[in-house]
């Protein structure tokens, strides 16, 4: 609209001293500090269709989190969640890829983090999600933990980036991670080259996909160690694991448990 008018904001002709934006500051600090934690932004987050978002100290305990995790993890209100980790709500293959990107936030290393991660949806069933994490500060600027939200990466991947690099070489491993599939042959059906794929996926995932196939074959037998009797050999088989014993090693290596001692664990 050429001919509109053009409005100019009022605010343009305040000016104020340095000592009265410092006496503000303070001001808003203190104005924070008599604000319950519950009634911050995050109900307002909350408003956000497909947005789970939560808070952390430095211990990676929670401070803050969503209704949409308590859901998740079947937890009656934030109250029970307070103070726990994700060691103590997560497996443990999924909970360290989680610390890992916390503690890269933590050293200062990272000041932004957007990264695909696994997470459970309400329904308890693994999915992809893209994870956005940041660093809190106190009010001298040192970093006190991390805050982050998540989104289906599914429902995103026509507008991000990070997703489309590596959505047809995820979904490739998702569909034949059962099968004798090679890094080769996933770089060529998802039209990359082999360097192409490796560099996407350490961007995307902080692994190479060598890595991220045997995760998710890892965390496909925990979901049948959860849900059926079978063998540990016959879900080495059908997971894609060359035998027992090398499923075993490579189960153990990422959840610090034999599949025995996980499936004990699961029964309770």
């Amino acid at each position: 609209m050429r001919n509109a008018p053009r409005y100019k904001p009022a605010i343009t002709g305040i000016r104020r001293s340095s000592k009265e934006l410092a006496a503000f500051q303070r001001e808003r600090a203190a104005w924070f500090g008599n604000v319950r934690p519950d009634s911050m932004l995050h109900p307002l987050l909350a408003e956000i269709p497909g947005i789970t978002y939560w808070a952390k100290d430095r211990h990676g305990r929670f401070m803050v989190a969503s209704v949409a995790i308590l859901r998740r993890y079947n937890i009656e209100s934030e109250r029970d969640l307070l103070g726990l980790t994700d060691h103590d709500i997560t497996p443990k293959a999924i909970a360290d890829d989680y610390v890992h990107g916390d503690m890269l936030v933590l050293s200062g290393k990272e000041r932004r983090l957007e990264r695909l991660e696994l997470a459970f949806d309400s329904q308890g069933t693994l999915d992809w999600y893209v994870v956005t994490k940041l660093p809190m500060l106190d009010q001298r600027g040192r970093i006190v933990g991390t805050m982050g939200l998540m989104r289906r990466a599914k429902d995103h991947a026509s507008s991000l980036p990070l997703v489309q690099s590596v959505s047809k070489a995820v979904e490739i491993i998702r569909t034949d991670y059962a099968k004798g599939v090679t890094m080769t042959q996933v770089a060529k059906r998802s039209g990359q080259s082999l360097r192409q794929l490796q560099r996407c996926f350490q961007n995307a995932f902080g692994i190479n996909p060598q890595e991220f196939l045997i995760k998710t074959r890892v965390l496909a037998a925990m979901t049948m160690l959860d849900e059926t009797s079978l063998a540990a050999a016959e879900i080495a088989s059908k997971c894609g694991f060359v035998d027992a014993s090398s499923f075993a090693m490579q189960f153990k290596q990422r959840t610090g448990l034999t599949p025995r001692a996980y499936r004990q664990r699961s029964l309770g």
